[in-house]
């Protein structure tokens, strides 16, 4: 009867364990939302200024220049001109390639999809990067009608392009191959990075420069003008999001299941690859190949509050928000007063944790 009982014990408590997690995920919620407020000041006062958070959010209250906490007009030009856009878009890049991550490993039902590792986000690099070399020349009548939407929009349109390829390749009888999915990856980034190659090599001086620094990833560039540019795409493709958690965890149960649950499956796969499309081409193309994101923050979550879509994109979003500013305060302060690549700073946290990530599916660790 001892045994019996144990058994028992032990299985209740692996229902709860495993069962309903939704106030949990309300609480982890909260406390994300709380994190991202205090990284976003952080990251607003963190570097050469003498502005402190103290005076920062006493200036947002400040009706006069009395204010014993007032900005120096050199601390208000430098927060408000030049941080605060970067930390706006930094927080929109970050969002957009969490959920971009936590859609496409729901869609292709595999913790490993990521825009940056299945080459969408190479596929990105190489429509924004044709804009970038080709915009006075080949391309200068496009450049001509679409002004300041060019370089997302060529990034998106490129995205999209080789994210039907990938699910094309990778996805049959609604069955997705890991294999094929990460080989056909391999390839399509092995493609753009070739042809991105040609457009490096006929680049003028002056835009080697950019590109270089572009290539590896950076907020450096931000301005009012790119956000401007880039939040029409990140902000819908975000708010899509949200109506897309019935048909992911529908889509975990099988398409078939998903079909009996009146989810239309292909259509909604349409709408979700196109969502995808556009947070990343958006983000690629003012802030550069920026790798990992989209693969750690869903992955680390769904341990702690499940695979419910309904809190994990959200969880997501603010997650990843806050991991970019935090990377982007390390990139400018570690080498200051140069300045490190973000993409640097994001590989050398993600690729170890995606290494785990791959012992763990093969079962080498339990962790």
């Amino acid at each position: 009867m001892k045994p019996a009982s144990l058994r028992s014990e032990r299985g209740s408590r692996k229902g709860r364990a495993d069962g309903d997690r939704s106030f949990l995920a309300r609480f982890v919620i909260a406390l994300l939302g709380l994190a991202f407020a205090v990284t976003f000041l952080f990251s607003l006062t963190a570097g050469a200024s003498d502005a402190s958070v103290v005076s920062v959010v006493g200036s947002w209250f400040q009706t006069g220049n009395s204010g014993t906490d007032a900005l120096s007009a050199r601390d208000s030009i430098i927060i408000y001109d030049i941080r605060l856009p970067r930390v706006i878009l930094g927080s929109l890049i970050g969002a957009s390639l969490a959920v971009s991550g936590a859609v496409m490993q729901g869609l292709f039902r595999n913790p490993l999809a990521d825009p940056g590792i299945v080459g969408v986000s190479s596929g990105a690099g190489l429509g924004a990067l044709s804009v970038i070399v080709l915009g006075n020349t080949v391309l200068a009548p496009v450049m001509a009608l679409l002004g300041l939407y060019s370089l997302p929009l060529a990034a998106f349109v490129s995205a999209l392009a080789f994210t039907f390829i990938l699910y094309t390749v990778a996805t049959r009888r609604g069955q997705t191959s890991i294999a094929t999915m990460l080989l056909a990856g391999i390839a399509l980034g092995a493609m753009a990075t070739a042809y991105m190659g040609v457009l490096t090599y006929i680049a003028d001086d002056r835009q080697l420069r950019d590109l270089t620094f572009w290539l590896l990833g950076s907020l450096a560039g931000a301005s009012w003008m790119k956000i401007a540019a880039t939040t029409p795409f990140i902000v819908v493709a975000l708010l899509v999001s949200p109506f897309l958690a019935r048909g992911l965890n529908g889509l975990a149960l099988g398409e078939a299941t998903a079909n009996h649950l009146g989810i239309p499956v292909q259509r909604f796969k349409i709408i979700a690859i196109i969502a995808v499309a556009a947070a990343t081409g958006a983000s690629v193309a003012v802030s550069g190949v920026i790798g990992f994101v989209g693969v750690v923050v869903p992955h680390l979550l769904r341990l702690v509050i499940g695979p419910d879509h309904r809190y994990l994109l959200p969880a997501s979003a603010l997650f990843g928000a806050s991991l970019l500013l935090l990377a982007d305060a390390v990139s400018r302060t570690v080498v200051a007063p140069a300045e490190l690549p973000i993409g640097i700073v994001t590989a050398a946290v993600g690729a170890p944790v995606f290494l785990w990530i791959l012992l763990r599916k093969r079962g080498i660790l339990d962790l």
